[in-house]
């Protein structure tokens, strides 16, 4: 190992920057943890756990009072239980209203909400919030992505909002 004296100043200002983009990435995403609800299995596996389809639930981080369940399948096997698995571009989504629905802030008309890897490159699954002011109700869709090509298969839902109740928009 080097001596600190020895290292270039650049390579501790690099070193900075990545550890604070690190602590701001996962400060990001347990905003958005996902909470396992439960699972079933789909496929008997010898060695490794099993395919399933597993439930997790989102509450959203913008709307006090709404939680997405989302069901998805989660590969099994030896590559699924390291991690190296690429999980299917299939989900299906529920949103509902849990409790009194409050808005800290104004809403984006279009928003992401949810992000989660699904394989160990490139694949997410996303789920996106969008605003229907006319109908005043909060709509949620829920599809994949991949670098170079995501995939059309998508679920929604929607949340309808009191009419007493306008939904603030940015």
């Amino acid at each position: 190992m080097y001596p600190a004296s020895l290292l270039p100043r650049p390579f501790f200002s690099a070193l900075g920057r990545f550890a604070a983009a690190g602590l701001l990435l996962s400060t990001v995403c347990a905003a958005a943890h996902a909470e396992k609800i439960g699972d079933v299995s789909t496929a008997f596996k010898w060695i490794g756990p099993n395919h399933k389809v597993v439930i997790e639930a989102y509450d959203d981080p913008g709307v006090e009072g709404v939680t997405c369940y989302v069901s998805r399948a989660k590969t099994g096997g030896i590559s699924g239980a390291v991690g190296l698995a690429e999980d299917r571009a299939e989900a299906s989504i529920a949103c509902r209203q849990i409790g009194p629905l409050k808005f800290p802030r104004p809403l984006p008309v279009q928003d992401e909400v949810f992000s989660e890897r699904m394989s160990i490159l490139f694949k997410r699954l996303r789920v996106v919030r969008v605003v229907d002011s006319k109908r005043n109700a909060l709509v949620y869709m829920t599809y994949s992505e991949k670098l170079i090509d995501g995939s059309p298969q998508n679920s929604i839902t929607a949340v309808p909002v009191d009419h007493a109740t306008p939904i603030p928009v940015k």
